[in-house]
């Protein structure tokens, strides 16, 4: 289930990190024949050599030698190596294509899940967990292919020619060769079955210290600002101790992979037995040549495969932490197929209750209507819920029980993308991307012109700071928009939300940080603008609470008294308690 979906034209096979990957690898079925069949030739073409070279030592040992012939084996060589070369290129250069090409996909397919995820998932997903996914996990698969499945195949191929040229010279000779492929599989068996589980422990032991890497530098305030470097300090060695930890696991395991025995093993046994079979007259001396070359090639699967299946089993554990993300279930739908209406603006909440965890309410039995049009403040102590309320109308969070209404249909039953596109909310903490003033003004209605940028700026009271920067509306605020006061956020903020003209527009508490005369400007553009939408206000501002058409008084999650403000300072004890400590405080 997701919140919100992109459509691709391409689909993968999700349901295993096995499947996932092939059905990416299927998209490329050309470069991979490329690769195979490059791997199959360049294996091929190393067998050439050896049995040339033993085709050269009898020539050699023949009396009078055979000049021409050695002559012909060594323009053989040649030629065979030149044409091995061109396959390699092509082998090496299709599966770097192909890799590559995996993580371009799969990256761009994961990025597409992460936001099609509703807040609740990303409220409890460490952000530098999930980078690390994005960003080395990914990485990680494009080695598997690149060099690591690149080399399997390779390797493979070696293997195999050994056992197929070997009875040229004398059947009985497959016996090193066969137990050399059989007693190899076995002992990749046992060393996958090993490697598995600790490179999943290495993939998140680097996710836990990219985490807390990522936190630190997003609360670089807080630590400085508490002196806590030392202890900050501590708690990423400790991260990267553990992902230390695993890597050296990893390593014992690797150290104790057999097939360099095994192959030493192997050629003692093929050369006492091919040595057995030339007293016996049954091979030529060039014959014992080229089958100890033949039983050579094992070295390339040798000594290749502790780095080769050591990226593969990696690979497949960052695939398996790609796919638990992009799997998890979200508790939100995009509802494709929902109501699509333009908005008129009434808002009904019905008995709702409403919690970011299972059995802790931070809204309880909410219920009030408010009519198109209407301007709305929401006011309460700290905690009472305020922000939560309002987040449940454009469903950044679906409610538990009851029903929150949009002109009378519930917003669960609206199309997502239709209901969020006539709703616009300014948080008091605003989000600014590292993009141009006029890119951040237009997020909402990227086919804005500048005239409605510059039109919509002037209504929030930003045009004139923006026009004192020397790149004026181009100038590029830093990440997260830091570059700025908190004022001059809010006021693109504000720009933002009158360029998209909701049908509702809901202020978080979004002037809080500019002073009176300015806001007393905005206030005039938000009462010009109110009049054609639906407004909701969260703010301690009185004057922004008195102009009001209805104001919804909040304590510990319950509704408490509707009204407008006249009527609630005669009626509301607790309305009163709260104007009285605005007023108290100037606000």
């Amino acid at each position: 289930m997701s919140e919100f979906g992109v459509n691709t034209i391409q689909q993968s096979d999700q349901s295993t990190s096995l499947r996932w990957v092939i059905s990416h690898l299927k998209r490329h079925k050309l470069l991979l024949l490329v690769m195979v069949g490059g791997a199959f030739g360049n294996a091929a073409l190393a067998a050439v050599v050896p049995v040339l070279i033993g085709v050269a030592f009898d020539a050699a040992l023949a009396s009078p030698a055979n000049l021409r012939m050695i002559g012909w084996v060594a323009v053989g060589i040649v030629v065979s190596q030149a044409v091995r070369a061109v396959l390699q290129f092509g082998r090496n250069f299709s599966s770097a294509v192909i890799g590559e090409r995996l993580e371009r996909d799969m990256r761009e397919e994961l990025y597409v899940s992460l936001l099609g995820k509703s807040m609740t998932f990303h409220d409890f997903q460490p952000v530098g967990d999930t980078m690390a996914r994005a960003t080395n996990d990914v990485h990680e698969i494009n080695f598997m292919l690149n060099p690591g499945i690149n080399l399997v195949v390779g390797s493979a191929n070696f293997m195999l020619m050994p056992v197929v040229l070997a009875p040229r010279y004398d059947w009985q000779l497959l016996f090193a060769p066969l137990f050399f492929v059989v007693t190899y599989i076995w002992a990749l068996r046992r060393y996958l079955r090993q490697l598995d589980p600790i490179a999943d422990r290495v993939r998140q032991a680097f996710g836990e210290m990219n985490s807390r890497l990522a936190e630190a530098i997003d609360g670089i305030e807080m630590v400085k600002g508490a002196s806590q470097e030392v202890q900050e300090i501590g708690l990423f060695a400790e991260r990267a101790g553990a992902y230390r930890n695993a890597a050296v696991a990893q390593g014992r395991v690797e150290a104790r992979f057999l097939p360099l025995l095994l192959m030493g093993i192997t050629q003692a046994i093929g050369f006492t037995h091919a040595m057995f079979l030339f007293n016996a007259g049954r091979l030529a001396v060039g014959d014992v040549v080229a089958y100890m070359g033949l039983l050579a090639l094992f070295g390339f699967p040798t000594f290749i495969s502790l780095m080769a299946y050591s990226r593969v089993s990696l690979g497949l554990a960052g695939a398996r932490r790609i796919l638990e993300l992009m799997n998890t279930e979200t508790t939100l739908d995009e509802n494709v197929d929902g109501y699509a209406g333009v908005i008129e603006g009434a808002v009904t909440f019905e008995d709702v209750t409403f919690g970011y965890v299972p059995g802790v309410d931070v809204l309880r039995r909410v219920s009030f209507s408010v009519r198109p049009g209407q301007t709305v403040a929401i006011v309460g102590q700290t905690g009472a819920g305020k922000s939560s309320l309002v987040k449940l109308i454009n469903r950044t969070y679906d409610v538990q029980n009851g029903r929150v209404l949009v002109d009378g249909v519930d917003v669960r039953d609206w199309n997502l993308a239709a209901l969020r596109q006539q709703i616009s909310i300014i948080e008091q903490d605003i989000f600014l991307f590292s993009r141009t003033i006029a890119e951040n003004i237009a997020f909402g209605c990227p086919d804005a012109t500048r005239e409605m940028i510059i039109e919509a700026a002037k209504m929030a009271q930003a045009h004139e700071f923006i026009m004192g920067f020397e790149d004026g509306y181009e100038t590029v605020v830093g990440e997260r928009g830091v570059t700025l006061s908190g004022g001059q956020r809010q006021r693109i903020a504000l720009a933002r939300a009158f360029l998209t003209r909701p049908r509702i527009l809901i202020l978080d508490d979004s002037t809080s940080a500019v002073d009176s005369a300015t806001e007393d400007q905005i206030q005039r553009a938000i009462i010009q603008a109110a009049a054609q939408q639906t407004t909701f206000l969260i703010t301690h501002r009185l004057s922004q609470i008195r102009w009001a058409d209805l104001v919804v008084v909040l304590r510990k999650g319950y509704v408490v008294d509707v009204g407008t403000h006249d009527e609630l300072m005669v009626r509301s004890a607790a309305y009163r308690r709260i104007f009285e400590q605005y007023e108290a405080i100037g606000l």
